[in-house]
């Protein structure tokens, strides 16, 4: 019965955070960047420029050309992400083709608009990354690329990726400020999302003292494929013998192991450091 109650009190928080989410991403596509006349960037700035083309609903659109991106990518993702990141993009086309159409746009100034989109979009990513599911798109495509690259930064991926829809958005709106303020939105976004998830440093150091700390070494390695190192530690004040996890990992990767210790051990004394220069396997590799 613990065990129910645990993973329903779960489902409730991704649902909610789904929810939150995507009220936030769909307020910054569909009432700033939409009303502005911009793109910015990833399926939904596609989805917005074929709106503007055709007039087809933006979240039916997004749904639509997720298809190929996720028979692409399904494997490297897996099932569970898969089907996580499906039920946020149900929930996120809902508030984007039923609610926000509802909602008067903003009608003020350009750049003012590309900054909140930037800002929204940014935050309710940042939201629904954390509990592990995405709005689908080339969201399927930056989490397969980290998977790959764990040293890279969620938001240096995206702007990446990103850059290819922000030059056809201006194209397409025949406006070189389209581009510009897609450029804006999305560069804020980026900053917004890695503030929000996990700061500004490449790497963590996590030290966990905890008597399931061979547990929590065998679900870091499942989860992010990820090795660590067990220390046999004594307390200076109670005398008693513990095993001490030591763990650097990208930090794309350090909220998973803080949950997942936390899961196994809610009383794991756990140190989250930043690692400001990580060399090695599945990190940056030293110049010879």
């Amino acid at each position: 019965m613990k065990l129910t109650r645990e993973k329903m009190s779960k489902l409730a928080i991704d649902l909610l955070c789904d929810v939150i989410g995507s009220i936030l991403f769909a307020l910054g596509i569909y009432t700033f960047a939409k009303a502005a006349a911009f793109a910015p960037g990833g399926i939904s700035g596609l989805a917005l420029v074929i709106n503007y083309l055709t007039g087809l609903p933006i979240g039916i659109m997004t749904l639509v050309l997720n298809v190929p991106i996720i028979l692409l990518s399904y494997k490297v993702v897996g099932r569970m992400f898969f089907l996580k990141s499906l039920r946020t993009m149900v929930i996120s086309t809902f508030f984007m083709d039923v609610v926000f159409p509802r909602i008067p746009l903003y009608t003020g100034d350009r750049f003012l608009a590309a900054l909140f989109t930037g800002l929204f979009v940014g935050a309710g990513l940042a939201i629904i990354y954390v509990r592990g599911s995405s709005t689908g798109g080339t969201d399927f495509l930056i989490i397969a690329i980290n998977k790959l690259r764990p040293h890279l930064s969620v938001g240096t991926v995206t702007l990446f990726i990103d850059t290819i829809v922000i030059v056809l958005g201006g194209i397409i709106f025949g406006d070189i400020d389209a581009m510009l303020y897609g450029v804006v939105s999305t560069v804020v976004a980026s900053l917004v999302m890695d503030k929000m998830m996990y700061g500004n440093d490449g790497g963590k150091m996590m030290i966990i003292i905890s008597n399931a700390a061979e547990e929590i070494a065998k679900q870091i390695d499942a989860l992010v494929d990820r090795g660590s190192t067990l220390v046999h530690a004594t307390g200076t004040y109670s005398g008693q013998e513990r095993l001490m996890l030591y763990c650097v990992c990208s930090k794309t990767q350090a909220f998973r192991i803080k949950s997942a210790a936390h899961e196994l051990d809610p009383l794991a004394f756990m140190i989250l450091t930043d690692a400001t220069e990580v060399y090695g396997e599945g990190f940056v590799e030293k110049e010879k």
